[in-house]
């Protein structure tokens, strides 16, 4: 397939050489994930920020960050990354798949990253996923007679560098210090000046090592708290679980739908996520919040589900660290608010890049650190610590890697779809071995979970008070 037309004209009027290389083929056959690609090769990327005055095109090497704030400085604007409906407009429009990595390419206004420049080869995203151009660093710099060059863009590999969690501490003490200037308190639970955790969950967490506990225990805790009770009768009576009847109350929720081992942990993740507020709107709020939670705690439960009996994981810790896989933006949200909006920002203007990175950048830590040692401060079980914090680290060889390893999985599975935020990259059969879990039968949960999109947003929404 030929470059798009528009590219094609552009490289011939400014009488630039170039070659085509084709996006490789993985071990299924398919065509290596764009993101992944780009970034496997260095190869440039092309973003597409916008504001009331118009569209601003940058381009960026695919293993960098992109610094939005960094940009409005050099255009004294207040850009920011164009919608998902925005982009398809615009590439629908080009006949593009992406943005090509071109200097006005779609006669826009373009900033390019000076880093680019200091290659003697370039490989540029096409707009064309299957293949990629190749250019002379010299030929490059021929598109750059209208474009401004400068330096808005930070390299991603230190930011994606997993120190290990025996620096945590140290490392969230620091960020605080750097954030507050202000002396550093001597306990970390203090210094976070986090709400304390509410008797709801208190009870439930005694709850959880009750050896003795019973589905009536657990009815009167959920009972005491009205919208924890409305939430969890909520979540049974919804069309995902297709429940005969009408549910009555949270013993029949129990008994009939979801067994006592989910509502524990389904009753304590709700509990946990309405500790902390955070915005009610925008694409950071507390509606994408639940939503990136409904979904992982459903396509957890489709994965553990698909493996071998042998193998299987506890369900309910499982399902407990889906549902509070993203808790950490919580406490972002909560302990560091002006950063809050940057971090949006990032988020929107960077989507090859995952949110831990873009946090590191402004913060120094990320969330999964955060979020696992304040799960150890609250005394959760070290399922959930341990999958929270290497949630990113593929990698982890530790006890109860699994339930990190978990979360990782569906987190890729679930972009592939264009849920949730960060780059669309392969899955490797290495890790779908270690799981004892078969690729077929994870994508054909992940499909189930898609099919399924209109009853998950109507549990999402159930949750979302604002």
């Amino acid at each position: 397939m030929p470059v798009p037309t528009s590219v094609e004209t552009l490289l011939s009027s400014q009488n630039i050489h170039y070659d085509i290389a084709a996006t490789p083929l993985g071990s299924d056959d398919r065509l290596v994930w764009h993101d992944q690609h780009l970034r496997n090769v260095g190869a440039a990327r092309s973003i597409l920020l916008q504001d009331e005055i118009g569209r601003v095109q940058v381009v960026i090497a695919a293993n960098s960050l992109l610094d939005v704030a960094a940009v409005n400085r050099h255009l004294n604007r207040d850009l920011r990354a164009a919608g998902e409906q925005e982009l398809k407009q615009f590439c629908e429009a080009n006949q593009f798949h992406s943005v090509p990595a071109l200097p006005q390419v779609a006669g826009l206004l373009t900033l390019v990253d000076n880093q680019l420049l200091e290659k003697d080869d370039l490989l540029l995203d096409s707009g064309d996923e299957e293949q990629l151009i190749r250019v002379h660093g010299t030929e490059f710099q021929q598109t750059l007679k209208d474009a401004i060059v400068c330096e808005i863009s930070v390299p991603l590999e230190p930011l994606e560098t997993d120190p290990g969690s025996a620096e945590d501490t140290a490392q969230i003490e620091g960020a605080i210090r750097n954030f507050t200037q202000l002396r550093i308190k001597q306990r970390l639970e203090e210094t976070l000046e986090l709400p304390p955790l509410s008797d709801t969950a208190q009870r439930i967490i005694k709850l959880r090592v009750d050896p003795n506990a019973d589905i009536s225990d657990l009815a009167q805790i959920v009972e005491t708290d009205p919208s924890l009770a409305a939430q969890v009768v909520s979540w049974a009576a919804s069309p995902y679980y297709s429940a005969p009847g009408k549910i009555k109350s949270i013993h029949d929720a129990i008994v009939r739908v979801l067994g006592f081992d989910m509502v524990l942990n389904l009753a304590l993740g709700l509990a946990l996520g309405k500790t902390i507020s955070m915005p009610k709107s925008g694409p950071c709020g507390e509606l994408p919040y639940w939503q990136q939670a409904v979904y992982m705690a459903a396509t957890i439960e489709g994965l553990v589900t698909a493996i071998p009996r042998d193998y299987r994981p506890s369900f309910g810790m499982a399902y407990l660290t889906g549902l509070l896989h993203n808790f950490g933006v919580l406490i972002m949200a909560e302990v560091f608010p002006p950063h809050y909006e940057q971090y949006c920002k990032l988020c929107e203007a960077n989507p090859h890049t995952t949110p831990q990175a873009i946090e590191r950048h402004i913060l120094g830590v990320n969330r999964d650190q955060i979020a696992g040692t304040l799960m150890e401060l609250w005394s959760m079980p070290e399922e959930v610590v341990v999958g929270l914090r290497h949630q990113q680290n593929p990698a982890y060889r530790g006890e109860h890697a699994i339930y990190a390893k978990l979360i990782y999985v569906a987190k890729a599975l679930l972009r592939q779809h264009g849920i949730g935020l960060g780059p669309k990259e392969a899955v490797p059969d290495a890790l779908f071995d270690e799981l004892h879990l078969k690729r077929d039968k994870a994508e054909a949960t992940i499909a189930n979970i898609i099919e399924s999109t209109d009853e998950l947003e109507h549990i999402a929404n159930a949750l979302n008070p604002g």
